[in-house]
């Protein structure tokens, strides 16, 4: 098959005059050049596309793919990340990972945390601030966790996220409001564990490969998986393989908040424990990082002992089978 590799280049970004902290999420060369190598290893034949203009551009002048590696994270607005699926969708060509209305309804965690709790799916008793005027009614025990509600890759987090005081709530929203011209999700602060699972698959055939254990090192920024933590990942944090029953639990409700929310192919969904150990969903991730050496999912499937080429071939395995055999 030729297989198109949509995704969004730091460097191109940084190019144009965007921070550091703006492109976090987006990828480095040697993601591409690992994910195009394992597709090509695997049998296919590969073409890049790059990111939502490149797109544009691309079919405007009439290339086509048997189906589109799509990791694309987007810049502007709430269905940032859905950009890229829409467009192909209105070509029909198909593409990895979930479709676009999971892909918005994920990037906005407010929303999600709505659609997994009335699935009974466990996620921390939160609000979401729109303006300045919300903070006030606020409702909620301290402490709390604040970030953006639209942010990957730890954006917005920092130390300053654990709120233990009126006064803290008020200037963290404030600054976040106005940092990141979006809503502010602020929830329930559950100080005990965190793991983060990856999921492989769709539907009924999606299944849990395993759960990290994110441990925080005596010298990482304080109380959460921040966006420091993330970029200094290899100094900072311990991913440690956990196979106890609370681990099997995370695996269990992550695995229902894949398919709830309608998730395809790869995931990775992030958990914590409150104070009494009882585990809840605060983050899904439905097109997980894939660096092989510095992401949470291919880190999972090295400490499992899953090559890289499989975790790839899987992937691919999972979306071909939404494509008609016809046209296979």
């Amino acid at each position: 098959m030729k297989i198109g590799i949509a995704y969004d280049l730091r460097q191109e970004y940084l190019a144009l005059g965007f921070t550091e902290e703006q492109t976090a999420e987006f990828d480095r060369p040697d993601t591409i050049d690992a994910i195009e190598a394992s597709i090509r290893r695997l049998g296919h034949e590969t073409a890049r596309i790059g990111h939502l203009r490149s797109l544009v551009g691309k079919l405007a002048s009439g290339e086509r793919w048997d189906l589109v590696f799509n990791f694309t994270e987007g810049m502007h607005g709430f269905a940032r990340e859905a950009q890229v699926p829409a467009l192909l969708e209105a070509y029909n060509i198909p593409y990895t990972f979930s479709d676009a209305l999971v892909l918005a309804l994920t990037l906005h965690k407010g929303m999600a945390k709505h659609v997994m709790r009335d699935q009974g799916i466990p996620t921390p008793d939160f609000a979401v601030v729109q303006s300045a005027d919300d903070i006030a009614a606020i409702d909620l025990p301290l402490p709390l966790f604040a970030k953006p509600v639209a942010e990957g890759t730890g954006k917005g987090v920092s130390a300053t996220s654990r709120i233990t005081s009126r006064e803290a709530l008020d200037r963290t929203c404030r600054e976040l409001l106005e940092r990141f011209e979006q809503p502010v999700l602020v929830e329930t602060y559950l100080p005990g564990r965190e793991f983060t699972v990856g999921i492989l698959g769709t539907g009924h055939a999606a299944r849990s490969l395993g759960t990290l254990e994110v441990v925080l090192k005596d010298n990482a920024e304080a109380h959460a998986y921040s966006y420091v933590n993330k970029e200094k990942c290899e100094d900072l944090v311990q991913y440690v393989l956990v196979d106890d029953p609370m681990a099997k639990q995370a695996a269990e409700l992550a695995l229902r908040a894949h398919r709830g929310l309608g998730c395809r192919d790869a995931s990775r969904i992030d958990l914590r424990a409150d104070a009494q150990g009882k585990l809840a969903v605060i983050e899904v991730n439905p097109v997980a990082g894939m660096h092989p050496l510095h992401s949470d999912l291919p880190i999972l499937c090295t400490a499992i002992g899953m090559p890289y080429d499989a975790l790839i071939s899987e992937i691919l395995d999972s979306a071909f089978a939404r494509i008609p055999k016809k046209d296979r």
